[in-house]
């Protein structure tokens, strides 16, 4: 007994000197719980409400109103025709459009039934089914009233139009593909190249790296170029699988697609450089990417919940996570058609982080051995 109480004090001991051990085994369940708790959510915060109809009409305005002071629904602007609602879309500045029929208001006075069309982009069609569950409810309680004040001489029938834009069949493989495909790329490119150095360092090779001539700028690109030629394979082969197989459209520009994937795997390989300067062992730079990587890029890019439903502070830490803005590209490109102008900024901001990764890998690489 004495011997079994000896050892549990050792592996004690041995638990609370390894300081890695305890952030893992403490804190992390910790950090999990309270990101599980704000960052996943189902619903639709603030989603941004286009709306196309005669304000002359009190029923329009009325409704309108009742819409903008829904606690998950803002109205951000008026079009003057329903097809005008795609030119928001493709400018992100609008997430879906109420239409109301020209004689809205004395129709459904008249003959209690009503034309409303909610346009919703179906390029997201988990948030646009929430949204369009939402106006539809708002445009009941509202039309119910109506028929309350009418002491029941109308029986309200209210049946929208609901119209999905670029994703009619409500496929979900139009949201889970780019999804994946951001997550795929990144996981692996960083995974490959964050045991090149490291191996060397275990191996007891980068010795003769040190010694040789070439720069350490040579040395950690000369590192990234081959997995940068398998990552280019893996692209293509995935593009594949989601047109033909998945039906996934790629109505887009092609070459401007492979662009924002060659930008957004340099900056995945050259997180993965930097991860291998930074750490002592093959199995540190594994456990790194596995755990530091592949929870956050699945809570905070967009792949299952909205970021635009977080807390403010979740979304600037959305903001530093590589594939939120390629997805955001992959979507826009390959669902949406967009040209360059639409992704310029997120292409922009994928660039500026492989520069300042690579840059960042460059500086913290060891010219000499410890």
């Amino acid at each position: 007994m004495k011997e079994f109480a000896a050892s549990a004090v050792k592996e004690f001991r041995h638990i609370f000197r390894d300081r890695r051990t305890i952030l893992i085994a403490m804190v992390m369940p910790v950090v999990q719980i309270i990101l599980f708790g704000f960052a996943v959510s189902t619903e639709v915060n603030d989603a941004r409400i286009a709306f196309c109809g005669d304000m002359s009409d009190p029923e329009v305005r009325k409704t309108v109103d009742r819409i903008d002071q829904n606690k998950y629904l803002s109205i951000v602007g008026r079009i003057d025709r329903p097809s005008d609602a795609e030119d928001l879309f493709r400018k992100n500045r609008a997430d879906a459009a109420v239409c109301f029929a020209q004689d809205y208001g004395s129709d459904l006075i008249s003959s209690g039934r009503t034309g409303a069309e909610i346009i919703c982009d179906g390029s997201d069609p988990n948030t646009a089914r929430m949204i369009a569950s939402y106006l539809a409810g708002v445009i009941s309680s509202e039309q119910t009233d109506i028929g309350i004040s009418m002491a029941g001489e109308k029986k309200i029938s209210m049946t929208p139009v609901v119209q999905l834009m670029y994703n009619p069949a409500m496929k979900s493989s139009y949201n889970f593909v780019p999804g994946v495909m951001g997550l795929i790329l990144m996981l692996i490119c960083s995974m490959m190249t964050a045991v090149s150095i490291v191996r060397e360092k275990e191996t007891g090779t980068l010795e003769l790296l040190l010694v040789s001539p070439v720069r350490p700028l040579w040395i950690v690109i000369s590192k990234m170029m081959p997995y940068l030629a398998l990552s280019a394979v893996n692209f293509a082969s995935i593009l594949l699988l989601s047109h033909y197989v998945m039906e996934v459209p790629v109505n887009g520009s092609l070459l401007l697609l492979s662009f924002a994937a060659l930008v957004f795997v340099v900056s995945s390989l050259a997180l993965g450089l930097l991860i291998s300067v930074i750490s002592s062992s093959q199995r540190t730079a594994l456990l790194i990417c596995g755990m530091g990587l592949t929870m956050p890029t699945m809570i905070f890019s967009g792949i299952i919940f909205p970021c635009e439903s977080m807390p403010q502070i979740l979304q600037w830490v959305s903001d530093i996570i590589p594939a939120k803005w390629f997805i955001i590209i992959v979507k826009k490109v390959m669902i949406q058609g967009d040209g360059m102008a639409s992704v310029i900024k997120e292409l922009s901001i994928l660039a500026g982080m492989a520069a300042l990764l690579l840059a960042v890998s460059i500086r913290s690489f060891k010219t000499r051995l410890q």
